[in-house]
């Protein structure tokens, strides 16, 4: 049995630090969905996780989105299958999907200025439109 979740090479995270409960589905299983619990919630504390790196984290937080909550823990819902194991594979895939996507750093802006020709082929349209709207205003020969 595994006993980490696998990110990167470098980066792994206890499976104690995730807590998995199971709930009930709304998704398909036909008569089973109404007396079997097949959904997966998983919860990771990622503000308070010794696994995973500050900037990573702050990271993590931000792409969550509405599964963060306000304290820091993300939830995920998993039921897109009809059985247990495979909602379970699912929300930890999605999870560690997350995650991965949380240690990409993006590469910083750097503003730059408009070309010279791009200035012209923008003022040439500009004056170039003003012409056709100037043409709609009155009819030639109407004063």
């Amino acid at each position: 049995m595994v006993d980490s979740l696998e990110i990167t090479g470098t980066l792994s995270i206890p499976l104690t630090e995730i807590e998995l409960s199971f709930v009930r589905s709304s998704g398909p299983g036909g008569q089973n969905v109404n007396k079997v619990a097949s959904a997966v919630q998983l919860r990771f504390d990622a503000r308070n996780s010794p696994s995973l790196p500050d900037p990573v984290r702050q990271r993590l937080i931000a792409l969550a989105g509405a599964r963060a909550t306000k304290d820091g823990t993300i939830v995920i819902t998993a039921d897109r299958h009809r059985t247990q194991p495979l909602n379970r594979e699912d929300a930890l895939s999605r999870l560690a999907d997350l995650i991965k996507a949380a240690t990409h750093v993006p590469r910083k802006r750097r503003p730059t200025r408009p070309t010279l020709a791009s200035k012209r082929r923008r003022m040439d349209s500009k004056t170039r439109r003003g012409a056709v709207k100037a043409l709609r205003g009155s009819k030639p020969g109407q004063d």
